[in-house]
């Protein structure tokens, strides 16, 4: 992680102080831009949203959507990865809207040991996430925030105020689950 947010900035916030956000983003705007670019990188070559939009757009909804109790630096990438992924997926439902074919593309990150299948449907795999979710929320907040966020396996535990060997253990899990239903045909 790099520069930890104050956690009195996160409680201003959290109460409504409209001015917190503002002080927050310069001290994590280099994260946020690296986190963006997690994101970014399996989207495909021609993508129309560009990192820097992605940011804004993380931090228009940040600033602008419903407080949540954040405590600590890992909860609020956490959170901010979530608008991330949402975003994207926004993005993708609107350009399939528009063009009609499922042509839009993300590369599942070798990085972080995954090797699901080579390219898969952005919306497919929130779509599987979501599935995941309806029975084990856990685990699929664990495939957020380490695959969408880019969180390690301790960071992933302290966002989730879990062990890290229920991370490892659902992790290992999750992928699984998701390998089966991200294979073609698979559904």
């Amino acid at each position: 992680m790099s520069t930890e947010v104050p956690p009195h900035l996160l409680a201003r916030w959290h109460a409504g102080d409209g001015e917190a956000i503002n002080e927050l983003l310069p001290l994590i705007y280099a994260e946020l831009r690296q986190l963006a670019r997690k994101h970014m990188r399996g989207q495909r070559p021609d993508h129309t949203l560009q990192t820097t939009a992605l940011i804004h757009e993380a931090y228009l909804r940040l600033a602008g959507g419903a407080r949540v109790n954040i405590q600590s630096h890992v909860h609020f990438v956490a959170l901010a990865s979530r608008i991330m992924r949402h975003i994207l997926v926004d993005h993708a439902r609107a350009r399939l809207a528009v063009k009609r074919h499922g042509g839009l593309r993300v590369t599942w990150s070798e990085a972080e040991d995954v090797a699901i299948q080579s390219e898969v449907d952005v919306i497919a795999i929130d779509e599987a996430v979501t599935r995941l979710a309806e029975f084990d929320e856990q685990q699929a907040h664990i495939v957020e925030l380490r695959y969408f966020g880019g969180l390690s396996i301790e960071d992933t535990a302290v966002a989730l105020s879990i062990s890290t060997a229920a991370v490892k253990r659902d992790w290992t899990t999750a992928r699984a689950w998701l390998r089966g239903e991200l294979r073609p045909n698979a559904r």
